[in-house]
């Protein structure tokens, strides 16, 4: 095999900031993802400090930036990345290409500046280096096209094609090959792999084909609940906290995750229809708020791109109904109206469903409504998805079965709000599906390289894929 060289930039001493390059030999390099740190993972005390934002590794030989989906913690320094001097392209697929600066733009707004010249010159400069990939195509990253067996380049080649990961729409798996005199290597990176049955998305298949893997472990330690399971869990949580006059709030990511949840509770109002939610009440007058302006826009998004849907939600929409725009679904977008909604939620008995980002619950619309209805036993709090060391949310969720409280905005809050959490839900493949992935190739690779998960997932993660492949060389970096 070349002797290739990994670095990894972020992801390995925790479950965000994912970046990581790939040297060929001779030098040149790609980067795949360049992520913002989260949670306790941006420094030390928990602040995202310059250290963990600036771009402090050369990129003098770096040829590309391949990015396997739009979430934050794979794409949120690519401003810095640019305004370190990156000129190269910004390959992802064809839905990526539409919703990345979407993505970037809101997170300039929010974490870097309200300049809207600079962003309007931070997302030119973004959308001519952005190379959109269809799935299943080879596309040359360094060296052009691999030249024939009699005439063998003395440079090294690459070249990269994307393979749906079933995360997020526009989600990808990268596989990289390269070619140097006459000898090859592919390495895969997973990105985050979503599990199967996911709303909206078609599953991931494994590569065909992989040297090495560079896989992801966030949930490596842990197995989801069935696609029903979690379905009629979330219907009895609901049903529990509007018959205690409460509302149900769910902290969740603007893209991807709401739409996963949208879809699953028009699944809910279309089977029970007029059956009793609350007293008084029947599912389909049940008001379902999803109160952040991006998630709107990402619904709008993934509306167009529907294309991209999977065969259930296409035949759905041609049924009549649509997942991510039903009558019962109200999305606020400005502030006053935002207020106004969490005031009313808190001193009625009116039932309802908020989601809300940021989805650790580390900023965004869903603190106003936890410092307003955190202390009441009324209303029930639903995680859905991973939260990282360091944030609210998993503050929240450790301390809130036990009574314990939570700091938001400086204040402290006592939790006195029902704390649930669904892992099926979760937009991340669990510890069954990384090992399907891997099991599911028709050869083993020679080596894996364990990242994005903590150490205990790392571990449990390496130690199932040591077992059922001996000799496998699975490595945590």
């Amino acid at each position: 095999m070349l002797p290739l060289i990994f670095t990894h930039h972020g992801a390995v001493d925790g479950v965000t900031g994912s970046c990581h390059q790939l040297t060929l030999p001779g030098g040149d390099a790609v980067l795949v993802d360049c992520g913002l740190f989260q949670g306790a993972e941006t420094s030390p005390d928990g602040r995202a400090g310059a250290g963990r934002l600036a771009i402090e590794f050369p990129l003098e030989r770096i040829r590309a930036l391949v990015v396997t989906h739009v979430h934050i913690d794979h794409v949120g320094r690519i401003p810095y990345l640019l305004d370190a001097g990156f000129a190269g392209p910004i390959v992802c697929s064809q839905a990526s290409a539409q919703l990345l600066p979407m993505v970037l733009e809101d997170a300039l707004k929010v974490g870097f500046t309200r300049d809207e010249a600079l962003i309007g010159r931070v997302l030119a400069r973004l959308r001519r280096q952005i190379v959109p990939l269809p799935y299943g195509t080879w596309h040359p990253l360094i060296g052009g096209a691999p030249a024939p067996p009699a005439r063998a380049r003395a440079a090294p080649t690459l070249r990269v094609r994307l393979q749906p990961a079933g995360h997020i729409l526009g989600s990808a798996y990268a596989e990289l090959e390269a070619e140097h005199r006459g000898k090859t290597a592919r390495v895969v990176f997973s990105g985050d792999l979503g599990p199967p049955n996911t709303p909206l998305l078609p599953d991931p298949n494994p590569p065909e084909q992989a040297d090495v893997v560079v896989l992801e472990s966030t949930y490596g330690d842990r197995v989801h609940e069935s696609r029903l399971d979690r379905r009629e869990r979330l219907q009895r949580l609901c049903e529990h906290a509007f018959g205690n006059g409460g509302t149900v709030l769910i902290p969740a990511f603007s893209i991807g995750r709401t739409q996963e949840l949208l879809c699953e509770i028009e699944d809910i109002l279309f089977r029970n229809g007029t059956r009793r939610a609350a007293p008084g009440k029947p599912w389909n007058d049940i008001p379902i708020i999803v109160d952040s302006p991006l998630a709107a826009d990402f619904n709008a998004g993934y509306i167009r791109l529907r294309e991209h849907w999977d065969e259930e939600a296409r035949l759905q929409l041609k049924n009549g109904r649509h997942p991510l725009a039903f009558d019962q679904l109200t999305t606020i977008a400005d502030h006053a109206t935002h207020l106004k909604c969490v005031q009313a939620l808190a001193k009625t008995h009116m039932p309802a469903i908020v989601i809300a980002a940021s989805g650790m619950c580390s900023g965004g619309r869903i603190v106003n409504y936890l410092k307003a209805m955190l202390g009441d036993p009324r209303h029930d709090v639903l995680f859905c998805g991973y939260q990282a060391a360091g944030t609210p949310g998993r503050a929240i969720l450790s301390h809130g079965p036990r009574g314990g409280h939570v700091e938001l905005d400086g204040e402290r809050i006592d939790i006195r709000a029902a704390i649930h959490t669904i892992g099926g839900y979760s937009a991340h493949a669990d510890q069954r599906n990384l090992l399907d992935f891997i099991a599911g190739m028709p050869q083993p690779p020679r080596q894996v390289r364990l990242v994005h998960g903590e150490e205990r997932a790392k571990r449990e993660l390496q130690r199932r894929l040591q077992a059922a492949h001996p000799g496998l060389d699975v490595v945590v970096p």
